[in-house]
């Protein structure tokens, strides 16, 4: 009779145990790992999204400086193709010379084009395009000299060469005006030292019939 009491008291304190082992908490220990976990995981993941920040704000700067090209470029054929009496010159006697203000082919490549804007008469200036090797920018001057030009592209924008193709500017020789437009360069954003190379083609026929 006592050994099955001791019995029934020993599965008692037996059955306590067990439930005071299931109803026990974190250990200091295992607390003290699992922060260490916890911090390592969100030092990897913050130190990730930083980056993938930094980056995508130089991927948007130098977007904005392509744009800033983009834009010198399209508005420079716009204006040719509207425009008449092209003129290209190399800048250094060859070509079409000094003189903007007449015709003149320039099949070998020039670094200045220069045309008569639309609606512009006969005592306007022409607009110049000119391409700065000193500077590495593509300038330009709306009263028909090469000294007032003014950069309208960014400092951001490295032009290494640039050369206007002007032909077809005799009138009757049945060849409507054209200038072909090549362009090689780098660009970059400020706060990274990436830098992106572009070469560019474009074309701008006059629209006014060559007769």
């Amino acid at each position: 009779m006592q050994k099955a009491e001791s019995r029934k008291q020993k599965e008692h304190c037996n059955s306590r145990l067990s439930t005071s082992a299931r109803q026990r908490g974190f250990t200091l220990v295992e607390m003290i790992v699992a922060v260490a976990l916890f911090s390592v995981v969100m030092l990897v993941s913050v130190s990730t999204l930083l980056a993938l920040v930094n980056a995508n704000r130089k991927a948007q700067a130098l977007q904005s400086v392509i744009n800033n090209l983009n834009i010198a470029l399209d508005g420079l054929v716009r204006s040719a193709r509207m425009g008449s009496v092209y003129h290209g010159a190399a800048g250094d006697g060859d070509c079409g010379g000094a003189d903007y203000t007449n015709p003149s082919d320039c099949a070998s490549g020039g670094a200045i084009f220069a045309f008569k804007p639309y609606g512009s008469t006969q005592s306007d200036p022409p607009w110049l395009y000119v391409f700065d090797s000193e500077t590495h920018t593509l300038k330009k001057s709306f009263n028909g000299t090469t000294i007032d030009a003014v950069p309208i592209t960014a400092s951001e924008v490295t032009i290494d060469d640039m050369k206007f193709y002007v032909v077809g500017t005799t009138p009757g020789d049945a060849i409507q005006p054209k200038v072909v437009i090549i362009i090689k360069g780098s660009a970059g954003a400020l706060g990274t030292s990436a830098r992106t190379t572009f070469h560019i083609q474009a074309t701008a026929v006059q629209r006014s019939l060559d007769i």
